[in-house]
């Protein structure tokens, strides 16, 4: 069981700890996926420690999750994509982006299925569109990407596809996605946002509650230069 690789066929969520409900992300079909654990068959109620190969994010999965939704497969290749590549596909991006705010959605902490989506799922999931894949967390996202230098009302260093992240002086909790002259699209929850995707800008005098609370909480802005080669990221 362990060391196996498997083709998801179907959609699976993966949950962030070994019992309990905590979702930690979703995969959809055409993703592949490393089974770490355990050495044997799992005894009933037990889950698998798995990770995902596209970006290496680790995770806990009910077997019957597997049944009838993958078949046995190879470790998947996938080149390493650069910055020329990539700026080619950022429209496509920045389209599975606008399309997914059409929808109706609501705020889904660990979604990146759609049409519900967390923060950072919706990134990723927007980047994956397009056959680009970077990590799931905001938190790895910012490590990921080249720093780019921008504040509130200062914006002129950004381009379209990029990333601004938000948080404490101590992590990056949430992100967005730029679509130019400092405006973004983001999922954001219904404590300090929309229960849901919805467009703000870094505009320094928006009087808007929701633009407000995220320009207090600016901690930079990324570019992504490359795509993630699937290896285990830091925690």
């Amino acid at each position: 069981m362990a060391g196996t690789i498997w083709r998801l066929s179907g959609p699976i969520n993966l949950h962030s700890q070994p019992q309990g409900p905590g979702l930690a992300t979703q995969a959809w079909a055409g993703r592949h996926l490393e089974i770490l654990s355990p050495e044997r068959a799992p005894t009933p109620g037990q889950r698998l420690r798995v990770r995902l190969l596209e970006d290496g994010y680790p995770g806990w999965m009910d077997p019957a999750a597997l049944l009838g939704r993958a078949v046995a497969s190879d470790r998947p290749h996938a080149p390493c994509l650069p910055r020329s590549a990539i700026a080619r596909r950022l429209p496509q991006v920045l389209a599975f982006a606008n399309a997914a705010r059409q929808l109706p959605n609501t705020y889904l902490w660990g979604g990146s299925l759609g049409p519900d989506y967390d923060c950072s799922g919706l990134i990723q999931r927007a980047f994956a569109s397009a056959g680009i894949w970077i990590p799931r967390d905001a938190y790895l996202q910012e490590r990921f990407c080249q720093s780019v230098a921008v504040q509130p009302g200062q914006t002129q260093l950004l381009a379209p596809g990029d990333l601004i992240f938000f948080g404490s002086a101590r992590r990056c909790t949430h992100v967005g996605l730029h679509l130019g002259a400092g405006s973004y699209l983001h999922s954001s929850g219904s404590a300090h946002g929309r229960n849901g995707i919805g467009l703000d800008t870094l505009a320094p005098h928006n009087p808007d509650p929701v633009a407000r609370h995220y320009r207090l909480e600016l901690r930079g802005a990324g570019r992504v230069m490359h795509s993630h080669d699937g290896s285990p990221l830091p925690a």
